[in-house]
């Protein structure tokens, strides 16, 4: 399991023509509101006639469409979660490569905000942090309390000491910076690793980026808008300088601008999406000019090889170019679904829930993911448990168990807290909203509403 990465957003159709969207209610379109026609039909082909001194009758036109969640810009950011979740498990770096879940999350979450700021700007923004802080609050106050039942002490931490170690913790509030941790913490015999405030806390660095991305939006748009070449491909230029060690900036600022860097161009291509840019460029084009660049991250991964090996997360250029180039892809395809279409129409309500709870999904899963340990640890104990090779086929599938028994437990942490994030967006709290409603009374039919480390 890897320890800090680098790592979380229904939209509406974006930059979808409205008479490409499809009826909110189905068979109005072909039952629109119409005058009681006459009792009796014209012979087939002819029109009916005016009555005397009328001219002929204007064409009804249909009720106007009300614009939907955009389907298919959740079921990708359900795919990112859920590939997060998997890449924090089994720490596959090809992963990285087969779906940059951190490039596609900001880049939906930036064609939302340019959605958004077609309000005034520091409402929306105020609107985000308040959507975001809530969940925070509450996923600190457990970490907090477990790091010093643990015996952390901030001001005497040799990484966070000192004054500026309580400064800091006001970064599990607002997270403008990077929030402290132990590195070390009880002991690798315990209930869990001595790793786990690491993993557990790590994954806020893209919270940080998330606010700086939601706080520079009114000035990016702004630019984009009258610059958009030089301002969609400006972070992979910075990206190309501090990402690659020509400059280099030291500590958590470093970092901060680096993630900027990387991810700055995907979310201004959600710029880009929204505003209809990529529809205004040949396909082929595109493509191809995303596959030359996607090209160049691999032969650049291939001479600067982390750690892991292929892991695109600690190669900044390359993750940069790749996210950049699938984005683009996925973008330019867009379907801009109501409904999730075939097959996929079975996964609709575990894609709505995902979308309604994904800070919640996003906050817990690798404090979730280390839950497992201990919970799977208890098996040996069992009686039928104590044959060696009971103990072996437990031993070789230990961590598709920990794959299988995360998702209840993630669920069960959307029962508990994920109707913190209604609060947060001023809703009605709901514990499970995945879109079902309850059956219609029979009767006359109404038009009723519609309601650590990268990932």
């Amino acid at each position: 399991m890897t320890t800090h990465e680098y790592p979380v957003g229904a939209t509406p159709p974006l930059g979808t023509p409205r008479a490409a969207v499809p009826h909110p209610y189905p068979g109005a379109e072909s039952q629109p509101w119409l005058p009681s026609q006459p009792e009796t039909s014209p012979e087939p082909g002819r029109r009916p006639e005016p009555e005397s001194g009328q001219g002929p009758e204007p064409e009804q036109k249909p009720a106007p469409r009300r614009p939907g969640r955009d389907r298919y810009l959740d079921l990708l950011r359900s795919i990112a979660l859920v590939r997060v979740v998997v890449y924090h498990l089994f720490g596959w770096a090809w992963l990285t490569v087969l779906f940059p879940s951190m490039g596609v999350m900001f880049a939906l979450a930036g064609s939302l905000m340019a959605r958004s700021l077609k309000r005034p700007a520091w409402g929306v923004i105020r609107g985000r942090v308040r959507r975001l802080l809530p969940p925070l609050w509450a996923f600190s106050a457990v970490v907090l309390a477990l790091m010093f039942a643990g015996g952390w002490n901030p001001v005497n931490d040799p990484d966070h000491g000192g004054t500026w170690g309580l400064v800091d913790l006001l970064n599990y509030i607002v997270p403008v910076g990077a929030p402290p941790f132990p590195w070390k913490i009880g002991s690798e015999s315990g209930l869990l690793e001595d790793t786990w405030a690491v993993q557990s806390a790590g994954v806020l660095w893209y919270l940080r980026a998330y606010l700086w991305f939601v706080v520079a939006s009114p000035l990016l748009l702004w630019a984009f808008r009258r610059v958009p070449w030089a301002t969609l491909l400006a972070p992979l230029a910075l990206t190309a300088v501090v990402g690659t060690g020509i400059v280099t900036i030291p500590g958590e600022l470093g970092n901060a601008i680096t993630d900027f860097a990387v991810f700055g161009g995907c979310w201004v291509l959600g710029f880009a999406h929204h505003e209809g840019m990529l529809t205004k460029i040949p396909r082929y084009i595109a493509i191809s000019c995303s596959a030359l660049m996607m090209a160049f991250a691999l032969w650049w991964a291939s001479g600067h090889l982390g750690p892991d090996g292929w892991d695109l997360n600690d190669i900044p250029l390359a993750d940069a170019m790749w996210s950049f180039g699938f984005v683009v892809i996925l973008l330019v395809y867009s379907p801009s679904w109501q409904q999730l279409p075939g097959r996929l129409a079975k996964w609709d309500k575990l894609v709505t829930l995902s979308n309604n709870r994904a800070v919640t999904i996003y906050l817990w899963h690798n404090m979730l993911i280390m839950a497992t340990v201990p919970i799977l640890d208890q098996l040996y104990n069992l009686p039928f448990m104590q044959d060696d090779r009971a103990v072996a086929a437990l031993d070789t599938t230990y961590m598709l168990w920990m794959f299988v028994l995360v998702w209840p437990l993630i669920g069960l942490t959307i029962l508990a807290l994920g109707w913190i994030e209604d609060i947060a967006a001023k809703r009605s709290p709901r514990l499970w909203p995945n879109g079902s409603r309850g059956r219609k009374p029979e009767g006359r039919p109404t038009r009723g509403r519609r309601a650590g480390r990268r990932g």
